[in-house]
């Protein structure tokens, strides 16, 4: 082996040494985000504490949802003469720490937004070359989650653009610094840290040595070619999931008006058999109840929580047409701790949906299985399963492996 590849070797080792192997996102996080519902607006303790209530009184906290992020516009456009970020008083009358223990109170998790550049995307105080001292508020307010973009970011073009095409170096280094920051800070707070550099330098293959999930893609934009070209990608990159690091493939668009029933359907179940982070982008007050039944889904939840971490991916049965890119492929499969998880997604043509479980990767060597589909409720046993998915809409079926161990639905 040559001195570069000894070099290399040793850069790669410390760089996995200086991950966040901190015990924190074992498993994809749950919650509710602010972006979606009003923008800048819904950045306020009204909208946290609100959202809070709902997670209680909807049931929502007790299937897993726990973290209420705030995203970005919560602080005031300078910084105080001391460096510091200072939360906007008209939104935050009692400030962040107040919210944050009234939140904890009630058993849930508070998180907050901020960017690696000078500016937010919104234009608020970036934290770039601020790292320790930021870091250091979060820790003081009890923040659990921060969501860290990656707007005017150094740039070879001046003045910095809010999105950079031509960025001066890669975007690990703007993230090593708060990452850095938060592990330094861990022995006083554990802190999720959600890497949000829209897919940028292949994040999905550093991702666990920086963070604890990340951005793979740019914006969910509550419509079906966004749920299409993120889902479909997802299928590419499943084996970077695993716990203590997820790929996240943006807020869940429930509820948005570009997008019907069965469409709804089949996003939460394809983000939840990914493994994708569940973060709610909806307003909770005007949720509707066939959203509502969705999302509070226990089986599909089970799914995206399992212990063993691992993210569902596309197999071809016999006889299937090969996959389309940028298409949802009809076939998916994860393992599962006590068994497989099978995703049927009619996204592209509605009809009969049939798979022989010998097809599926992590059921051969036994033909007759118990199952279980999340969505209608049916099961039984047998060497397969077949459904009639009307378009856009999608069947996910868990097989048990475990059965005669003491387990079963």
């Amino acid at each position: 082996m040559s001195w570069k590849s000894v070099l290399l070797l040793c850069l790669s080792i410390l760089e996995f040494a200086s991950g966040l192997n901190d015990g924190v996102g074992l498993k994809p996080h749950m919650g509710w985000s602010s972006w979606n519902v009003a923008q800048c607006n819904a950045a306020s303790a009204k909208y946290a504490l609100d959202t809070a209530d709902k997670f209680i009184s909807l049931g929502l906290k007790d299937l897993g949802y726990e973290y209420i992020n705030i995203d970005d516009c919560w602080s005031t456009k300078s910084r105080d003469s001391s460096g510091k970020l200072v939360p906007d008083p008209q939104k935050w009358t009692s400030g962040i720490k107040a919210v944050v223990d009234h939140i904890h109170a009630k058993g849930l998790k508070f998180g907050l937004y901020g960017c690696a550049g000078d500016k937010t995307c919104a234009g608020y105080p970036g934290s770039e070359g601020r790292e320790k001292s930021d870091v250091a508020q979060l820790v003081s307010w009890g923040v659990d989650l921060w969501k860290y973009d990656n707007c005017y970011t150094p740039c070879q073009q001046s003045p910095r653009p809010q999105t950079c095409q031509n960025p001066v170096g890669n975007t690990k280094q703007f993230y090593a610094p708060m990452r850095d920051a938060i592990i330094a800070a861990s022995t006083q707070r554990k802190i999720h840290f959600n890497l949000c550099n829209w897919g940028r330098d292949n994040v999905w293959t550093w991702g666990a040595t920086y963070g604890h999930s990340w951005r793979m893609s740019i914006d969910n934009w509550g419509d079906w070619p966004s749920i299409e070209r993120i889902g479909s990608s997802a299928a590419d990159i499943s084996n970077y999931s695993s716990p203590g690091g997820f790929n996240d493939l943006d807020m869940l668009y429930l509820g948005s008006p570009k997008i019907n029933a069965n469409q709804e359907k089949l996003h939460f179940a394809l983000w939840a058999i990914t493994k994708s982070p569940l973060v709610l982008g909806l307003d909770l007050n005007t949720i509707s109840n066939h959203t509502l039944a969705i999302i509070r889904n226990k089986g599909l939840i089970d799914i995206n929580q399992d212990s063993l971490g691992k993210a569902a991916t596309i197999f071809r049965p016999a006889g299937a047409a090969a996959p389309v890119r940028g298409k949802i492929y009809p076939y998916w499969a994860g393992q599962l701790s006590d068994g497989v998880v099978i995703g049927l997604a009619a996204g592209t043509a509605g009809g009969s949906y049939k798979v022989d479980f010998k097809d599926v990767p992590g059921l051969k060597g036994q033909t007759v299985y118990e199952w279980k589909e999340m969505y209608t409720g049916q099961g039984g046993t047998g060497t397969g399963v077949s459904f009639e998915i009307g378009l856009y809409d999608m069947r996910v079926v868990k097989v048990l492996t475990t059965v005669g161990q003491g387990t079963s639905f």
